[in-house]
């Protein structure tokens, strides 16, 4: 399948299952922002349960920005937030310290751009995952896209109603399962079985 999907920030597993499965993958680049949705978010699985981590982003005073304008808000130190977040939850999972040194770009680097700082967290996943990174991104908006496999719903969370295989969590005895979390999630506790666990999903 050809797939047309949104970037965004250390996507949920359902962007990487449809990702592993693809033909092809394309980035919708043209669209302009929206609120409340995984452009800028992700949810882990913390020591108290479903956890958001939400970027600050600039506003820019216009109704309509493009999502490839949106600028990261450096008044708050969300990266060092983020990073403290992802240890609380992940620091006793089997592969956390494996992987760790090659996240820190994601939380080292001063990124401008919002857009920019997804690319990359996507690109160290797929990398960690030993999974092929190639796309093509959008030149222009089209609200339908026919030629495509259209799963740019899935940036939005409340529209993704995918339900994956259980594997095990960290504080799976104390909340029980949490589905289609941030791939760090199933990075963190399978490791290098998360590609093959990614392959076998239906979406």
């Amino acid at each position: 399948m050809d797939l047309l999907l949104y970037p965004t920030y250390l996507p949920s597993i359902s962007h990487f299952v449809a990702m592993a499965q693809a033909d092809s993958v394309t980035f919708e680049t043209e669209d302009n922002f929206q609120k409340q949705t995984n452009r800028n978010r992700t949810y882990i699985y913390s020591p108290n349960g479903v956890q958001l981590l939400n970027i600050p982003i600039k506003h820019s005073g216009t109704k309509h920005q493009k999502t490839k304008d949106v600028q990261l808000e450096t008044a708050f130190d969300w990266q060092k937030q983020h990073f403290k977040s992802l240890e609380a939850a992940y620091r006793s999972s089997p592969f956390f310290e494996y992987f760790e040194d090659r996240f820190m770009p994601i939380f080292e680097k001063q990124h401008k751009f919002l857009m920019d700082l997804n690319f990359e967290s996507m690109a160290i996943i797929a990398q960690c995952l030993q999974m092929d990174f190639k796309f093509e991104k959008t030149l222009e908006y089209f609200h339908e896209q026919p030629q495509y496999t259209d799963l740019r719903h899935l940036a939005n969370g409340k529209k993704d109603p995918s339900t994956f295989e259980e594997y095990t969590q960290v504080f799976g005895d104390k909340h029980g399962w949490l589905n289609n979390l941030s791939i760090v999630d199933l990075l963190f506790n399978e490791g290098r079985f998360a590609l093959d666990y990614l392959k076998k999903q239906t979406l």
